[in-house]
């Protein structure tokens, strides 16, 4: 019944013109969660007839005197969600009913998917958002007093994920709700951050004595500067997003339920430049503001990484620019060759020779 639905308001929004693209994609988004959580239900009723409610960690636990001799295998739940849409990775954490919070299998998810991004060469940008009203409230802390801190701090990754190295490719924040604690050191970790205008930021974790252990002090002074790093990490107060967007923490606000459409876009005008080059300079740029002991040889990392590969894609560009005049006067589309069928490319080299002649008409 949920995907018959989806099936009839899909046809309904992509046929109604007045309504905008971003709010279809947005809509899109909500349908399928709608779905994800149907499925949720479905499994707990067909489950509950093998485990009681919980143990005391909150994991289903067996009943005694099980129907059958079946063995019941517990299902891993769905805490991350990947989806693909034409050179953009979608990715969301899908803990809802805990605001987002991550707990270890969701940080083991959260790697994987990130891991396959990276690997992805059709993949050029990735977009991090939450499911269900918030990006993300942290650490679930009821892990810690389960697992111990100490094995959950020294873990190789990441409490979080994979927070404790950089991206290899673009990763923009889609922030909505809470982004506090650990929430926030994965924004941190992402190289853009759009919030919506009702978001709430912060390190809540100051009040549990929770460390920042996933690059919040490593990354959060080198984007905003020392005295409002010093700030946010000592105090733990609330940042509202109009004050993050003026301190640098945030690139853009929007309104409300428009964080992930808006990320989105940006991720798509990104991904559509040439990307040896838009990797050669963000891995430069990194290396200089983290890496580089001297100016010096920050400028000589920029010149000894330039590969053939990037002077080839160099050329091209450049070939583009005087002989098509693809880019100029500012102009940032058809930067990209697109995959076009092979009749409708001779249809724009008729339109192209139409239009030559009827200029030589004119003269």
């Amino acid at each position: 019944m949920t995907s018959h639905f989806i099936y009839k308001y899909s046809v309904l929004i992509s046929t109604e013109q007045k309504i905008s693209l971003n709010f279809q994609f947005n809509m899109a988004l909500v349908l399928r969660n709608i779905l994800n959580l149907s499925k949720r239900a479905v499994y707990c009723q067909i489950s509950s007839k093998h485990f009681s409610t919980s143990d005391k960690n909150g994991d289903p636990k067996e009943t005694e005197g099980k129907e059958g001799t079946e063995e019941q295998v517990e299902k891993i739940p769905e805490n991350i969600i990947v989806e693909k849409c034409e050179g953009v990775t979608l990715i969301g954490i899908n803990r809802p009913e805990k605001r987002n919070c991550v707990n270890r299998v969701t940080a083991s998810q959260l790697i994987t998917a990130i891991n396959e991004f990276e690997s992805d060469e059709k993949s050029t940008v990735g977009v991090l958002y939450g499911v269900g009203g918030s990006f993300c409230a942290g650490f679930d802390l009821s892990e810690v007093l389960t697992g111990g801190a100490d094995a959950i701090i020294n873990t190789v990754d990441g409490a979080m994920g994979p927070t404790r190295s950089h991206t290899k490719k673009p990763l923009i924040a889609a922030i909505n709700g809470y982004c506090v604690g650990g929430g926030l050191e994965l924004a941190l970790m992402c190289d853009l951050r759009i919030v919506e205008e009702n978001s709430v930021l912060g390190f809540f974790n100051r009040r549990f004595g929770v460390p920042l252990v996933d690059g919040g002090c490593a990354r959060i002074a080198r984007l905003i500067g020392l005295s409002r790093a010093l700030d946010l990490v000592l105090t733990g107060r609330h940042v509202s997003a109009k004050e993050a967007f003026e301190i640098g923490l945030a690139n853009r606000m929007v309104a409300i339920g428009a964080s992930l459409g808006q990320a989105v876009n940006l991720a798509n005008s990104i991904a559509k430049f040439p990307p040896e080059c838009l990797k050669h300079d963000r891995d430069a740029l990194y290396y200089a503001t983290y890496d580089s002991p001297s100016f010096s040889d920050a400028i000589n990392y920029e010149v000894m990484t330039c590969s053939k590969e990037l002077f080839d894609e160099a050329t091209q560009g450049s070939t583009k620019f005087v002989d098509e005049g693809i880019g100029r006067g500012g102009k940032f589309h058809d930067v990209r060759d697109k995959d076009l069928p092979e009749w409708e490319k001779d249809e724009i080299k008729r339109e192209i020779k139409n239009e030559e002649a009827t200029k030589k008409e004119k003269e």
